[in-house]
């Protein structure tokens, strides 16, 4: 009897510390990024490494930047200990041999008028070219890595459905100010490792956070970083 009292008592005193301690079970940590990590890395699937080397960004501190550099070609990069949401996209790539700086320095120096004019610059600049998401959406969509659906209207935009999301899908969003982030899409931690979240850095450095539909989808793109594809995509 006392026992049950005693259990009772654990219960009804414990219950309401429950919801935070699912939360703290569940929540994103260095140590469930590291078990993902050790999950998806040795995958067959190429999204599934890309996932691994996005997570693998957020162990890191990086103080966000966004002025231009002078940098190396190809494989430049800013000082590793700054960078934005651009650069832990091309970052996380190179984990995968894919260098963006090199693919869409190469496409805008040979099909500049393709893509956005942007600060009125008048041709390719390897410095910079890799970080601007609006060049990267054009590089992607170029390429055939674009996805899109048919909203009720009958027009394509992106998905709304976060179960239209896989891991390494590269997401970019829309700010109340007009600043357009983008970021990689990867399992969620513990019991949500099979929810869509993402890694960005917004301005906080890398995040691992459950916000892919928090804000306004501008668009959706599945690149693997073929390059045999992408010259044949671009071409057509």
């Amino acid at each position: 009897m006392v026992l049950l009292i005693a259990a009772g008592a654990v219960y009804f005193f414990g219950k309401p510390f429950l919801p935070l301690l699912q939360a703290q079970n569940t929540a994103p940590s260095s140590e469930r990024a590291d078990v993902l990590i050790a999950d998806l890395q040795p995958s067959a699937r190429a999204g599934d490494r890309l996932a691994a080397a996005a997570l693998q960004r957020t162990r890191f501190e990086v103080t966000y930047e966004d002025a231009y550099y002078a940098i190396d070609f190809p494989n430049g990069d800013i000082p590793s200990d700054k960078g934005r949401a651009e650069d832990l996209i091309v970052r996380s790539y190179r984990e995968m041999g894919v260098d963006l700086q090199q693919r869409v320095h190469q496409d805008i120096k040979g099909h500049f008028a393709e893509y956005p004019q942007i600060f009125g610059r008048k041709s390719a600049d390897s410095n910079i070219d890799h970080r601007l998401t609006p060049n990267l959406q054009r590089f992607f969509r170029r390429c055939g890595a674009e996805l899109l659906v048919s909203n009720a209207d009958g027009e394509e935009e992106p998905s709304r459905e976060a179960a239209d999301y896989l891991p390494d899908d590269v997401v970019t969003w829309r700010l109340s100010g007009g600043r357009p982030p983008i970021g990689i899409v990867v399992p969620g931690p513990g019991e949500h490792r099979n929810s869509a979240w993402v890694v960005h850095n917004m301005g906080a450095g890398p995040v691992w956070e459950n916000c892919l539909l928090d804000i306004k989808i501008t668009g959706h793109y599945r690149y693997e970083g073929n390059a045999a594809a992408d010259l044949i995509a671009c071409l057509s």
